[in-house]
This record gives structure tokens, sequence and C-alpha cells, in this order.
């Protein structure tokens, strides 16, 4: 009787734990997430001082310790390479190649876009209800946390895992010019196909957004144009923006044969293979030059601590539900 009595006391401590939980703790915790993750989202959008909300254009150098064969001066303006400078040296003749954007030209960053975007929708979860909102269940709970820490994932993953792009993927990705001349009339025709899709002549955006890169490829980033043996990517790694210059020759018929087409990587080595339009190509040097990017770095353990917030609320959630069943 007595064993029964405890028995029946200790659940009743357990279910009013458990309605702390869901009234006060829970709540805690969110609030706890928004405000992280606010300001998590601020880092994506870093706004220059009394300027309304604009966004600040910040400077970055590109390089590698112990070689100079690239060098990269890079303007980031949110989730926007708004001006990129390079200087490559070419390892055969030590000849100094010099390219830039065109001041009319931008090139969007699709893993910084993608990742605030997904900060920007677990934030809507957490505020997706009425200030004076009750959970009524522990499921309720774990449903919104298992959302939460879904986009979050998404938006961490999106930073620390860049596309693997075949070779012929980067050579039509728009920052290149691979085409042949064609007459003012056909590429104003092929100009007026891309306003069609949303893309404005006086600004360029991440190909894969149009889902037609071939047409983009009619309008220049940089100036001078890159020389034809010459592919460059830009992407984010981890708290890092990276540019990677690929250096190619053209494979003689003679050689042909031993063809082998390369498939998808985030970084190609020497001597990589592939075919665009009817040439055949061979990567002979891969220059890659990076720099770090601090509030890159913020969002990463932004994400990381809220994360563990999350796991932690739950946690508590599925402990305090297993004890009740028994």
């Amino acid at each position: 009787m007595a064993a029964a009595m405890a028995t029946q006391g200790e659940r009743a401590v357990l279910e009013e734990e458990f309605k702390w939980l869901l009234q006060e703790e829970v709540h805690a915790v969110l609030k706890q997430l928004q405000d992280i993750l606010k300001e998590a989202s601020h880092r994506f959008v870093l706004p220059i001082s009394g300027s309304g909300g604009a966004v600040k254009q910040e400077n970055f150098v590109l390089s590698t310790s112990g070689t100079d064969q690239v060098k990269g001066v890079m303007t980031l303006q949110g989730d926007a390479l708004c001006q990129a400078d390079v200087n490559l040296k070419m390892p055969r003749n030590n000849q100094l190649l010099h390219f830039a954007f065109r001041e009319d030209k931008q090139w969007k960053l699709q893993q910084i876009q993608d990742a605030r975007n997904h900060v920007n929708q677990a934030i809507y979860l957490l505020m997706n209800r009425d200030v004076n909102y009750q959970f009524k269940t522990g499921l309720e709970v774990l449903k919104l946390m298992d959302a939460v820490m879904l986009q979050l994932s998404r938006a961490r993953n999106r930073l620390t895992t860049p596309a693997t792009l075949t070779l012929p993927e980067i050579a039509s990705s728009g920052l290149t010019k691979w085409v042949s001349e064609v007459s003012p009339e056909a590429e104003l025709k092929q100009v007026q196909i891309l306003i069609g899709f949303g893309c404005s002549v006086s600004s360029c955006g991440n190909a894969d957004d149009l889902g037609m890169r071939t047409l983009v490829l009619l309008r220049k980033m940089f100036t001078p144009a890159l020389p034809p043996d010459i592919l460059v990517n830009f992407y984010i790694n981890l708290n890092k923006l990276c540019l990677t210059v690929y250096q190619l020759h053209v494979m003689q018929p003679s050689t042909t044969k031993n063809f082998k087409p390369a498939g998808g990587s985030v970084l190609h080595n020497p001597g990589a293979m592939f075919e665009f339009g009817s040439q055949r190509y061979e990567v002979s040097h891969v220059h890659k030059v990076e720099c770090v990017v601090p509030w890159l770095n913020d969002a990463l353990v932004f994400f990381t601590v809220s994360l563990q917030l999350c796991q932690q609320l739950k946690d508590k959630v599925m402990a305090l539900k297993k004890d009740l069943c028994f």
C-alpha cells in the first residue's frame, strides 16, 4: 500500500514537472532559439551603420601561403560577389593575366542565399503561434523541434558541403564565356529570352536559378573576357570563400583514345578530362585560393548552439514521457 502511494506520489510530481516543462521551459527555450537565430540571420545581411538597411560591402584577399600563382580581391555584399579582381601567373611562361568582374555584373552565391532562407524558415516555425499559446503534449514539442532542426541542418549543410560539379557544368556556369561569336541580332534575341525568365540585362544571377545555363554565357562576367583555356569557380566551404582556377589544354585527336571524362567533384585534379561542345580538354593546372569570412564562422556557431538546444529540449521531453509511462 505504501509502495503504491509512493508510486502515485512520484507520478504526481512527474506530471507537475511535465506540465511546467510544457508551460514554462519550452517557451523559454523557444525564445532563446529565436534570439540566437535572429542574430544568425543578421550575419547574412550585415547593415552599413546609419544606412537605413543597406548591406555592407566587405573586401577579402584570397591567397595561398607559399605560392603567388593566383591572387584575388573579392568584394562580398550579403549573398553576392559584387566584384572580383583576379591575378593569375601562368606556370609555363610566368605571364601575368588580370581579369575582373564587369562593373554591371555580380555573382550570386547560392549557398549563402539558401542557408539564410533555411534560417529564416526556422525562425518562422518558432514564431508561428500566438504569444499566449500553450503546448498540450510532448509530441507537439518534439514535432516542432524536428522541423526546426531540419531547417538548421539544411542551413549548415549548405555552407559545409559545396556542390559537386562536373567540368562541363563549371564551363557553362555563367562565369566563363564559352560560346562562339554571334550576331547582335542573335544576342538580342537571347537577352529577350533571359528577360522572359526574370533575369535583368544589368545583372547576372546564378545560372542554376534560370535553368538555362547556355543563355547566360552570352553575357560576359569578366573584363577582359577569360582566355578559352581558363575555368573559374567560386564557392563556400565552411567559413571560407574559395576560388578555384583551372588551366586547360586541348586534347589532340591522337590522344583521345584514352579519354575518360571526370565525374562531379568539389575540386578537380590535374589530368581530369571532359568534353564541351565538340572538343575534348584536360586539366593541366589547378589553383585554389581562399579566405575566412568571419560572419560565416559566427553563423555556423549559432547553428551548432541552436541544434544543441533543440536536442536538449527533445531529450527532456522524451525522458519525462518515458518516466510517465511506468
